[in-house]
């Protein structure tokens, strides 16, 4: 079974008031990229993976007037893809919705969210993901109220095999920024917002302790924002996001060979996921955002992980229209774990 991560950027622009795809020459949200070149990269991605189930980060928008299911079914249709059925959870307003795309004769999907249903006062044991989560996160002994603002797509799925487990999608974000004035101001609203995100990774961190302690076999998979050494504020606060969700007291939960690599090689090569452009330095970043990780039992079913990086994975790039494809469809690139489940 092949089960993937893919982050694509502003998929909510390739699709009109109808939840129809606009294959014409206006500007899709990605730079200097049309929205019928993203949508034929995107097209020949989603063909090549041929995946049984994809987790899309920023997918199209849930509201009154824009439905995700429909698009994300519509954009299958369109390119005839095995992945044809879509399931989100508890919809955002930020137009970058968290949504599974799924084939209906390999496994079955349905949104199973845990935990309690709070009101604006929160609760502290990993509340439902649309709720509050009570946490002091500054030791000043006053607890702070964090929520998500794209609250995780939690899963319960079953294969066609008979595999049951706990799928969860992630986007964890932590905000820029914006408003501030200054170096001091700035520095302060970072530090607040990267704060909130370490919050929302130990919710998160601690549902999934809840599913291991029943029993149950768990695949994290997203966009974490973080990783090992990627700015200064992980000096900051000790750990990234994803040293919290990977390690803690010794354990180690979950499991992401890409991360681990990562984590024990801060200094040396390391894989990458996602490739943005600089304009001031006229330079490519390219960094570790993009996670598959599965609990330790999951590790007997012959895992393979690989990320469709244009430029690092040789199959990628021996293959132009593939090569160029990924980089006309995001800034972001699949990451695909096959795995005998």
């Amino acid at each position: 079974m092949r089960i993937a991560t893919y982050n694509v950027e502003w998929f909510n622009a390739l699709f009109d008031a109808r939840d129809q795809l606009l294959p014409d020459d206006g500007w899709s949200g990605r730079h200097d990229v049309t929205r019928a070149q993203q949508i034929e990269a995107l097209g020949l991605v989603f063909a090549a993976l041929d995946a049984d189930a994809v987790m899309i980060v920023e997918a199209p928008d849930q509201n009154k007037r824009r439905a995700t299911v429909p698009a994300l079914e519509n954009f299958a249709a369109a390119f005839e893809l095995r992945a044809r059925k879509a399931i989100i959870g508890f919809a955002n307003d930020t137009q970058q919705e968290i949504a599974l795309l799924y084939d209906p004769d390999t496994m079955s999907a349905e949104h199973d969210p845990q935990g309690q249903e709070t009101g604006k006062k929160g609760a502290r044991d990993a509340p439902r993901f649309d709720g509050v989560f009570r946490i002091d996160l500054d030791i000043d002994a006053t607890e702070d109220l964090v929520n998500f603002s794209k609250p995780p797509l939690e899963l319960r799925v079953q294969t066609a095999k008979g595999t049951v487990l706990r799928m969860i999608g992630a986007h964890l974000k932590s905000k820029a920024p914006h408003g501030a004035r200054g170096r001091d101001q700035v520095m302060r609203l970072s530090i607040a917002n990267r704060r909130k995100q370490l919050a929302q990774a130990i919710w998160l961190r601690r549902r999934i302790s809840q599913h291991l302690e029943d029993g149950a076999s768990v695949i994290l998979l997203g966009d974490l924002n973080d990783g090992p050494g990627l700015d200064e504020y992980e000096y900051l606060f000790g750990r990234s996001s994803v040293e919290i969700l990977l390690e803690d007291r010794g354990d180690a939960p979950l499991y992401d060979p890409h991360a681990s690599v990562a984590l024990q090689n801060k200094l040396g090569a390391r894989p990458t996921s996602a490739r943005f452009y600089n304009p001031q330095t006229e330079r490519y970043l390219q960094v570790l955002l993009d996670y598959v990780m599965i609990s330790q039992d999951l590790r007997d079913a012959n895992p393979r992980w690989r990320i469709w990086h244009p430029f690092e994975d040789h199959a990628c790039f021996r293959e132009p229209q593939l090569r160029e494809a990924l980089l006309l469809a995001s800034d972001h690139f699949p990451v695909v774990l096959d795995i005998d489940i």
